[in-house]
């Protein structure tokens, strides 16, 4: 789909988007063309308290929201563009299964948010699995995920027995949970002067609590695990004038139209309909199948989830996900607690200076596996190093961990999906749509390509999750048709396609020797002593 092809009425009609993510958060201004014209970003603090757990802090991202869209305003006015008057609407992305309590009296959270990749509720989890029919699968029928550290539902009741705060604040009837969209909207709508207490059905849907048929909170699941229907929010539509932003803030007044996880977002933003998959790098990796309005239960190690339902009596529409938990944040790593490069950016050019890895594989398997894996009890692993292995190996090493966790995915995802999953070509070949910041990285993107065996697409604009979000408010308010942003992908603006270079014999024995390096990593969590 051609942004050019999404036409308005008025020339000065401009949408906004919050994009708030695991590392950053920015907001980005769209033109009646989906173009963005304004845009600003900042970084927040990552907190490690303790080993496997990762903490933000809700008022620094708060605030960071507040600044980026002061910032993003400011650049849009002063390059000509009449704002104030012609924004009529934001949408809302997030990072997904971050999770949070505060008070409705006095708004301040009750504790850090316990961020997804958080691995604390280990115990919680194996408690669960060990009580309940069927283990891990317990839940899977209802909500379409196992018993994960990964999910909402086990970091609240970690918050419930552990955090004194949320235990007197849910007995007195004070407490409110939340995801970051929940958190978000309840502040840009009021806070504690009626702000509103809601979620999407994507978010709710990575929370082990939402029966996925229904949409719903599922009272079996709250009952077996004593979670009271009172804390939860309400469950809305991805589209679909939520409220307006209270005083107080830079956009007061502007209509919040649009709320979906980042991963659905970023597959709105990719006009991913159903058969189609994308696949998002970021801190994480995430691939999403859309399977239509048709819900597939994964029999390979995935998770049945919502891709998005574009108003309240629009069809929903579902999606097979693989989650990987460690991308880029693996080359942050390297920037930040290894010093073997400056800036992120710099992995590239410093891989590049090797043609090889030298045999070396690296696993990121920081906090356990997630799919196709799901092993916890998991943690990295660098295997393979000689006397000759440099800095430059074990960059390079480094990105191809991302393109084989992407393979392993895809791999599961033909498997689950047949012949739903192959979308291909006239040549016959599978093609997976990217996005994303770290996929600026032309070298990643090459070796995805000769992992997979298959092409690779990156289009024009890589940042779909913040333009999905778009999509959904400026259909929420009737700026654009569902046919506008769904159109024929034949219209898609591409500016590169990564075809594969390695033969297959060599993809067969790497892949061989990732797989032995993955097994590697299986149970040394216990090591930590």
């Amino acid at each position: 789909m051609s942004n050019t092809d999404l036409k308005t009425s008025k020339n000065e009609t401009f949408i906004g988007s919050i994009d708030q993510g695991t590392t950053s958060t920015r907001f980005i201004i769209y033109d009646s063309s989906a173009r963005p014209i304004g845009s600003h970003q900042v970084e927040f603090t990552q907190f490690y308290p303790e080993v496997g757990w990762v903490e933000h802090d809700p008022m620094e991202i708060l605030e960071s929201v507040r600044v980026c869209i002061a910032k993003a305003l400011d650049k849009a006015t002063a390059d000509g563009h009449n704002v104030d008057s012609g924004l009529k609407a934001i949408g809302l992305t997030n990072q997904r299964e971050t999770t949070l309590v505060w008070s409705k009296s006095t708004g301040c959270p009750l504790y850090n948010a316990i961020v997804w990749m958080d691995a604390r509720t280990t115990s919680v989890c194996r408690k669960l699995e060990s009580e309940l029919p069927g283990g891990k699968s317990h839940f899977v029928e209802t909500c379409g995920l196992p018993i994960s550290t990964y999910f909402s539902a086990v970091k609240l009741m970690w918050l419930m027995e552990n955090v004194d705060a949320v235990k007197e604040a849910i007995k007195k009837g004070d407490a409110l949970f939340g995801t970051i969209d929940t958190w978000l909207i309840w502040n840009l709508t009021g806070g504690t002067n009626k702000g509103l207490h809601v979620t999407d059905v994507s978010n709710a849907s990575r929370t082990m609590l939402m029966n996925i048929k229904t949409l719903e909170w599922d009272e079996t699941i709250l009952n077996t695990l004593g979670i009271s229907a009172e804390l939860l929010p309400k469950i809305i539509s991805n589209s679909e004038i939520i409220g307006k932003i209270s005083k107080g803030w830079p956009i007061a007044g502007v209509p919040i139209a649009g709320c979906l996880g980042d991963q659905h977002a970023a597959m709105l933003g990719q006009a991913c309909k159903r058969g189609e998959a994308k696949c998002t790098y970021g801190t994480g990796a995430f691939i999403l199948l859309n399977t239509g309005e048709e819900m597939v239960h994964s029999n390979h190690g995935l998770l049945s989830t919502l891709a998005y339902k574009l108003g309240p009596k629009a069809p929903t529409n579902y999606a097979l996900e693989g989650s990987i938990a460690i991308a880029g944040a693996a080359v942050q790593w390297l920037r930040d607690s290894l010093g073997i490069i400056s800036t992120a950016s710099d992995i590239e050019e410093l891989a590049l200076s090797v043609d090889t890895t030298g045999g070396v594989y690296f696993v990121p398997a920081f906090n356990g596996l997630l799919s196709p894996w799901w092993r916890d009890d998991a943690r990295g692993v660098c295997i393979g190093i000689t006397r000759f292995t440099s800095k430059a190996h074990i960059a390079r090493a480094v990105l191809e961990s991302m393109c084989f966790q992407v393979r392993d995915v895809l791999d599961s995802m033909h498997k689950d999906a047949g012949e739903m999953g192959e979308v291909k070509n006239e040549k016959g070949e599978f093609l997976l749509r990217v996005d994303g910041g770290a996929t600026v990285n032309n070298l990643l993107m090459q070796i995805q390509a000769d992992l997979l065996g298959s092409p690779v697409i990156r289009p024009a604009d890589i940042e779909t999750t913040a333009l999905g979000a778009a999509y959904a408010a400026g259909l929420g308010v009737g700026i654009w048709k569902e046919e506008d942003i769904l159109g024929s992908n034949e219209k898609a603006k591409i500016s590169t396609t990564f075809h594969p270079k390695l033969d297959e014999p060599t993809r067969k024995k790497k892949v061989e020797c990732w797989c032995k390096a993955v097994e590697r990593t299986f149970g040394l969590a216990e090591l930590n002593i």
